[in-house]
């Protein structure tokens, strides 16, 4: 991955989001999907405004289904925001620069 944003597989994710010190967003994607490509500049720009705060990390559901399982993902991108090893709020779909802020300064 480019940048801020880190790969994150079935084999480190209790590593690098449950066992993280700060809030984790996972990004839930596939190659394939056009609205993953539209929302992984946004990602970019805000892993880059929280670098203290902030972990992001994409997580390809085509090949880690295991994970993508367990969270009951059924429509992508779909980010999930943890703390803690808990997950504190799913967002479905692209949004907003704006929205995702709003979150994020609420959890950290």
């Amino acid at each position: 991955m480019a940048g801020n944003v880190n790969k994150i597989t079935d084999g480190d994710f209790e590593q690098s989001v449950l066992k993280a010190d700060k809030l984790t967003i996972v990004d839930f994607w596939a190659e394939w999907c056009a609205p993953c490509r539209m929302i992984a500049p946004t990602l970019e720009e805000l892993a880059g405004e929280y670098p203290d705060n902030l972990s992001i990390g994409k997580l390809n559901v085509d090949e880690n289904a295991q994970t993508a399982t367990k969270y009951g993902i059924r429509s992508i991108p779909t980010l999930l925001f943890f703390k803690d090893g808990s997950v504190l709020k799913q967002v479905v779909g692209v949004r907003s620069k704006a929205e995702l802020k709003q979150v994020i300064d609420q959890n950290i």
